[in-house]
Parts: structure tokens; sequence; C-alpha cells
């Protein structure tokens, strides 16, 4: 991809680790959105789910109701699917709701697998793993919705629970240190 926004993306944040609750909501959500699209169109209107979604604060976005659902479906600027919207709003209540167990981040990295072999070239990337049926299964159990094993793949990329750029991208050294040193914390 050449579209600056895209080159950005990779760049400076696709697969760097995130461990704060809100950015993993936020990621599962957007892979969510994007299912069925190109991640540029979700790319494209990052700032109007921001927006829409309160920032992903997941306390603000599990009080949502059907009133909040209408309101969402006549947001053009964002992607009006009434299943994905509504799968957000669970999947905020079900973030809230595993404070009580184990919080989301820690239930997401848990499911970083020991080893992970990077890829060689453009058809040597999965679409999901085992780690991610089992996290996606895990996920259903506490209540998250369009969280399948190939939406929660893609999370897991973007939030660096894998690091799957290629083997010779110049990025990949980087986000593997990143990632070590948040394993380490």
């Amino acid at each position: 991809m050449t579209d600056p926004l895209y080159v950005t993306y990779h760049d400076e944040e696709w697969g760097r680790p995130v461990r704060d609750e809100r950015g993993l909501y936020e990621r599962l959500c957007l892979e969510g959105f994007q299912s069925g699209l190109s991640w540029l169109t979700i790319l494209r209107k990052r700032e109007a789910f921001r927006a829409a979604f309160e920032r992903f604060e997941p306390d603000r976005v599990a009080a949502f109701g059907e009133r909040d659902v209408e309101r969402l479906l006549g947001d053009a600027s964002i992607v009006r699917h009434r299943g994905k919207i509504e799968a957000a709003i669970a999947n905020a209540r079900a973030t809230v709701a595993l404070r009580d167990d184990v919080p989301l981040n820690e239930v997401f990295w848990s499911f970083a697998p020991e080893e992970h072999s990077p890829p060689r070239g453009d058809g040597d990337w999965q679409s999901t793993t085992p780690e991610s049926v089992a996290l996606a299964k895990r996920l259903r159990a506490a209540g998250f919705r369009f969280v399948g094993p190939t939406t929660v793949y893609a999370a897991m990329q973007a939030c660096g629970v894998v690091n799957d750029h290629l083997a010779q991208c110049w990025v990949r050294d980087a986000v593997e240190r990143e990632r070590m040193t948040a394993f380490a914390t």
C-alpha cells in the first residue's frame, strides 16, 4: 500500500504492543468493523469512530442503549452495520464485566504464543492460529460478539501480541524490541 495513512499506520502503530484496556477494546472493535471491508476504509473513518464511540472508553460505551444504536446507524461517517454496532456495545459491557475476574488486557496477552516465526513473504501470513481460536472462544464465553478467530488474530497482530511484520521489514526489529519490553512489565 502506498496511501500515506496506511504507511503511517504500518510504520508507527501496527504490531506495537497495546497493553491498556481501552486500546485493546478499540482495536477489537475496529477489527470487527473491518470485517468484509478494507483496512484503509477503517483507518479513514477512525477518528469518526472514536467520536461516535466516546473515544472507545468501555464504561461510556457500555451505557449505550437503543437510542445510541439508532444514532450510530444514522452516522454516515462510520460503518453503519447494526450487528457490528451492537457488538461494540456488548463488547464494552463484557470488557467492564471482565474487570471482576481477569481484565481484558491480561486475558488478551495470556494468549501470546510462546514461539512465532516471522512471515517471509505475503503468502506466509495466517488468518488464524490455535491461540486466536482459543482467545476467540474465551472472549465469546465472556460475552464478546463479532470476535471470530480471524478478527481476533487481526487484533493480536495489531496489538503486538504477535509480530507479523515480514522478516525483512525495516519495522520488525523495533516492534520486537517493544514487545520484549512489554512482556517484561
